[in-house]
């Protein structure tokens, strides 16, 4: 376990130290912005539950956004109380505001992912492709600016994804189950 947590730190400024350019530290604050408090991932999916076409989207999305936050930030964050990787490893600078929450695992990632693989599950790839590919983003920013160990960003990828899953298993069983009721309900009235 040590070595783990030696090699968590070690990645995090093998980042700071190789990866940080201006160019490439504006773009990732920008990115990493775009995960803050969920709020790209909530429109989304209320955009999405709007939408007749979407509507059954919307709904894993907002199923899965709504199980992330319980079993992340109200479940094992405050079980596992990991202490951010800026306030120990001596020598990371973070990027950004000081987090209020603990570590493990990573929302951000875990809500990206939450909706990521909702959408490359339930729309064309030509929607869930360059949506999966910016959840992939915000969670490599989370290291890239010093908040998140890898390890966080993993556990999140992994439990968004899961959840995500889950989701749309949950969401397609009750609608298909919704819509068989109510074609029974059409032939009957039409008897």
């Amino acid at each position: 376990m040590e070595t783990l947590l030696r090699l968590d730190g070690d990645i995090l400024l093998w980042i700071q130290e190789n990866m940080r350019t201006d160019l490439m530290t504006t773009i990732m604050r920008g990115i990493t912005r775009l995960g803050d408090n969920g709020c790209l991932w909530i429109v989304l999916a209320v955009v999405l539950l709007v939408i007749g076409k979407t509507r059954r989207v919307g709904a894993a999305s907002a199923l899965s956004l709504l199980l992330t936050f319980m079993v992340v930030n109200l479940g094992i964050k405050n079980i596992v109380e990991r202490v951010r990787p800026y306030e120990v490893i001596e020598g990371l600078t973070r990027l950004v505001p000081a987090e209020e929450s603990f570590s493990f695992p990573s929302g951000h990632s875990a809500h990206a992912f939450a909706v990521g693989v909702v959408i490359f599950l339930m729309l064309p790839r030509k929607v869930g492709i360059p949506v999966l590919v910016l959840s992939f983003l915000i969670a490599i920013s989370r290291m890239y600016v010093g908040v998140h160990y890898p390890t966080d960003v993993l556990a999140g990828i992994v439990i968004g994804s899961l959840l995500a899953y889950i989701s749309v298993r949950v969401v397609n069983f009750v609608m298909e189950k919704w819509e068989r009721r109510n074609k029974r309900i059409q032939a009957e009235e039409d008897r």
